[in-house]
């Protein structure tokens, strides 16, 4: 079950973030549009996780890699289910933004 709470979250087997970006995968960033303008990852998507759902059809492609990020990790997951129950099927939780900036360099 532990196991299963971790993959939720996005703690599960850890992803060369670096290696998805560069073969493509789009970067998700799911924070208010003023935590974004504050600062973010060059070329990454911002649509605040409150409004997710209803921005899905942004998001083309439900087999295109996509790594979700935030503040700290948490809203991240929850875009992650997200976008999961809704079929998209290469999610990757990348937490928060500032740490997987430095993750794909």
């Amino acid at each position: 079950m532990l196991a299963t709470i971790k993959k939720l979250l996005g703690f599960g087997p850890k992803a060369d973030f670096a290696e998805l970006v560069s073969q493509g995968a789009v970067i998700l960033d799911v924070r208010s549009k003023g935590e974004y303008a504050g600062g973010h990852i060059k070329g990454s998507i911002n649509i605040p996780v409150d409004q997710l759902s209803g921005n899905l059809n942004k998001l083309k492609d439900k087999n295109k890699v996509i790594i979700t990020c935030c503040a700290s990790g948490m809203r991240s997951a929850s875009a992650k289910g997200i976008l999961t129950s809704n079929g998209f099927t290469n999610v990757y939780n990348g937490g928060g933004w500032q740490s997987l900036k430095y993750k794909i360099g």
